[in-house]
């Protein structure tokens, strides 16, 4: 089943061990259904793409960690939130 839950990615980055990702979605979406779909979309794809991938983490069968953090920057100007998220380190 696919879900359409409306969401513009308005910027990416992060570190070997997390990435930051910045997207504007309804409230209607709940935070941890479209975290886990992306974590379910990218570990099916990274597999498909990388298939050494899961001769690697072959033990846990899991390309992420099962807990994530989402925060809210109400207030703060999002150029400045962009600006944090651009100054991390690729993910290699």
């Amino acid at each position: 089943m696919r879900t359409n839950f409306e969401c513009e990615l308005v910027e990416f980055n992060g570190e070997n061990n997390h990435v930051h990702l910045l997207k504007n979605f309804p409230l209607k979406v709940a935070v941890t259904k479209l975290v886990n779909s992306l974590k379910d979309v990218s570990s099916r794809r990274l597999r498909q793409e990388f298939p050494d991938l899961t001769r690697h983490y072959w033990r846990a069968n899991t390309l992420w960690s099962a807990s994530s953090f989402a925060g809210t920057v109400d207030g703060a100007p999002l150029s400045m939130v962009k600006q944090y998220i651009e100054q991390q380190n690729r993910p290699v």
